[in-house]
Order: C-alpha cells, then sequence, then structure tokens
C-alpha cells in the first residue's frame, strides 16, 4: 500500500507537494514525508521544513475538535471499531502524559514510534481537555525533534546505502 501511494504521489504531483501532502496523513504525518522527501533526493533543509509545516496545519483543529472528532467517528459503522481501538490505545498513554505535563506530549510527539505522532499527541490532549494554549506548544516541540530525529536517521540510511552500492 506504501509502495502505491509513492507511485501515486511520484506520478501525479512534485516531490514537494508529495512531501507536503504525506505529512499532513494521520499516522504517516512527518516520519513519513522525511523519508518520501529524502528517497526523492531533496535537500534535506527543503524536506525538514515542509514537512514540519505540513504536519502542524491540521494539529490546531486537531486540539479543538479532537474529542467531538472521535465520538463522531464511534458512530460510523465502518470507522467505529478502529476508532474505539485508537481511543484506547491512545487513553493507555495518556498517564506518562498527564504525570509529565508538557514534556510528557512533547515526548510522545516526538519520539518516532508507531502510534505516537503529532495526530495522536493532539487527539490525546483533546480527549484529556488540556488547552491548546498548554497543548499546541508541547506539540510543536515534539513535530521539531522529530523532524530533526527523521532528518538524521534517514540520511544515515540512504547514505548507507548509497556507500554500499
Amino acid at each position: 500500500m506504501i509502495s502505491t501511494i509513492f507511485n501515486f504521489l511520484a506520478a501525479h504531483i512534485s516531490a514537494y507537494g508529495a512531501v507536503f501532502i504525506v505529512s499532513m496523513i494521520p499516522l504517516i504525518e512527518l516520519r513519513g514525508s522525511v523519508i518520501v522527501g529524502t528517497a526523492f533526493g531533496l535537500p534535506w533543509l527543503n524536506v525538514l521544513l515542509l514537512s514540519i509545516v505540513g504536519n502542524l496545519i491540521p494539529i490546531p483543529f486537531i486540539l479543538i475538535f479532537g474529542k467531538k472528532l472521535i465520538a463522531w467517528l464511534k458512530t460510523l459503522p465502518f470507522l467505529s471499531k478502529f476508532t474505539s481501538w485508537y481511543e484506547r490505545h491512545l487513553m493507555n498513554k495518556s498517564d506518562t502524559i498527564q504525570k509529565f505535563a508538557f514534556y510528557g506530549l512533547w515526548l510522545f510527539v516526538g519520539i518516532p514510534l508507531p502510534g505516537t505522532g503529532a495526530w495522536s499527541g493532539s487527539v490525546i490532549a483533546s480527549l484529556l481537555e488540556v488547552p491548546p494554549k498548554k497543548s499546541f506548544p508541547a506539540v510543536i516541540c515534539g513535530v521539531l525533534t522529530a523532524g530533526i530525529i527523521m532528518t538524521l536517521a534517514s540520511r544515515g540510511v540512504v547514505g548507507l546505502f548509497q556507500f554500499l552500492s
């Protein structure tokens, strides 16, 4: 499925457009867009900046409307099971965020592991009713952290493959 998305983006829009769009896709986000930009051979700074901007665009809306969105998605028959599972999964991680507040949300968003990221962190903040004034700066710090980690990691992997070939 990932290769299908990659091939579609490569064939129908520019490489920069692909990076921007991928950075806004839930659960893929910046982590995927940095890899896409690296695979296209784009300059790392352009990829990083575009990924950060694209990843942050939906976040204020998620922080404000995330709780209502989750409630609505649970009413849709074809998404209710996944949405309920996703909510349970996120709420299982909420103790860390509540315990460490700003830094907990920052780390949750910033450490590039499956199920973490700006979307998930923003949904948790919304479900926990953390005010956007407090949660948005933590999400921004997390996105910046994830961007730096992913840029270094993707450039290292690409560099290793270039070295070996």
